[in-house]
Formats: structure tokens, sequence, C-alpha cells
């Protein structure tokens, strides 16, 4: 799905961001997923198909659903439990060179400081990026190993949103985007 705001394949100026006081309660519930994966360290090597560096970049493609459902705090002697977050659980089929297979992943998305803000974290509970959807767009870095992925994100209304991951290193150079539309 191309959004107004996709200047990199439309050339059209930026569609406005939406604003979000609170991204814990913004992305709570269902969504749509569809993601694009370019490679164009494929693309430049000419590895799995691909024949140089003026070919597009080998392409893999995500769709499937993520639901984001309320976390609760349960430590021993906490008290009664309360919200503690949200579990991002996505799941759906990943297409690479033509081969279709499941796929899914586990997220945790807890409140962040300053208030409506959001720290996210594996599943296994190392650090992930932060989230600060105040203003209606995002840039979080994540450094892994010799990898850096740096995701943008930006938020259209109450119902769109989209990432895009970039991620450089010595062996990769990709662009994952990402569309989300909430479900009913």
């Amino acid at each position: 799905m191309a959004y107004a705001a996709d200047t990199e394949h439309t050339g059209t100026a930026q569609a406005p961001v939406h604003a979000v006081p609170d991204a814990l309660a913004y992305l709570a519930g269902a969504w749509r997923v569809e993601r694009t994966v370019r490679d164009f360290a494929q693309a430049a090597t000419g590895a799995a198909g691909g024949a140089g560096a003026d070919e597009e970049p080998v392409a893999g493609r995500f769709e499937g659903t993520t639901l984001f459902t309320p976390l609760t705090d349960v430590e021993p002697g906490a008290g009664a439990p309360g919200p503690a977050g949200l579990l991002h659980h996505e799941s759906g089929t990943f297409t690479w060179h033509g081969v279709a297979r499941p796929a899914e992943r586990t997220l945790r998305f807890l409140p962040g400081t300053p208030a409506g803000t959001a720290v996210v974290h594996f599943a296994d509970g190392r650090f992930f990026h932060d989230l600060d959807l105040r203003s209606g767009r995002h840039t979080a870095d994540h450094p892994c190993a010799a990898d850096l992925y740096r995701g943008e994100f930006e938020v259209y209304d109450a119902s769109r949103w989209r990432t895009r991951w970039r991620v450089a290193g010595p062996s990769k150079d990709l662009l994952l985007t990402t569309d989300y539309t909430r479900l009913p």
C-alpha cells in the first residue's frame, strides 16, 4: 500500500503527520501489516539472482497481522496486577526469492519517560529502541553487532502508520518498509 507520504516511490510531498499523545494507547489493538524488504547488497553483487549494480534490489514481502495486547505487572509483592505495557505479536507469511514461509516475532512495548512515550524490548528482555510519537514522527537507532538499524516512524492518522528501517553494515544494505492499517 502506498501512502501519499511515500516520497521515495511517488515523488509527492509528505502527508501531514498525526500527533500521538500516548503511543501505547494508539498502538493497542489489531493491525494489518504489509512489509517490503529491499536488499541492495545482493543487487549490487549479483547474488541470489541479481544481475549487478544496475538491477533493482532483491525484494521480499511480509503480509500478516500485528496484535498489541495488554501486558500486566505481576511481580510478586507488587499488589494487584496493573497495566505494564503492550505485547506486540506479529505473524504472517514472508516471501523471499519466491519461497513463502510462516514468520512471527514478539516485542514488548513498555511505558517510557516522559509520559506518552514507549520503550521497546525484544521478547527476551533486551532493549531494542525508544518510541516517541508525540510529534507524529520519530527516529530510533539500534546497533546490532557491526550493523546499524535506523528506524523512522510516521503516523498518518488514527488508523495508519509506517516504519522504515534502514540497515547498514559490512554485509547488510537493507530497507524494510512496513505499513500498518488498523483492523476493525
